[in-house]
C-alpha cells in the first residue's frame, strides 16, 4: 500500500469520529517542511500524525519535528495503520 492510500483511509476513519477535527498536511513550496502528514483537534488535545509504510522511516526533519511537538505538550506520533489510528484516538479519548 501506497501512503497516499493510507493517509485516505486514516482521514476517513477520522472524519467518522465525534467532536474530531483534521486535516491532511499538504507539503511544498508553501508549507513548512517536516509537519506531520495529518494534524488533529481532538477534546482539545493537538495531536500530529506521520504516516507511514512498511520500514520507511521518517526523515530527520520529521523526527525533529515530532519532537519539537511533544516538548510542547502536544502528541505527536508514526503510525503505520487505521487500526493503530483507532488506537491513538481510543487512548486519547479516556485521558
Amino acid at each position: 500500500m501506497k501512503e497516499k492510500d493510507l493517509i485516505k483511509k486514516i482521514m476517513q476513519y477520522l472524519k467518522a469520529v465525534p467532536e474530531l477535527f483534521c486535516w491532511k498536511e499538504h507539503g511544498g513550496q508553501f508549507g513548512t517542511a517536516g509537519i506531520p502528514d495529518i494534524i488533529i483537534c481532538f477534546k482539545g488535545k493537538f495531536i500530529a500524525l506521520e504516516v507511514k509504510v512498511g520500514k520507511n522511516k521518517p526523515t530527520i526533519l520529521q523526527e525533529v519535528t515530532i519532537r519539537r511537538i511533544l516538548k510542547a505538550g502536544g502528541y505527536a506520533l508514526v503510525v503505520r495503520s487505521v487500526e493503530e489510528t483507532k488506537q491513538v484516538i481510543q487512548a486519547l479519548s479516556k485521558e
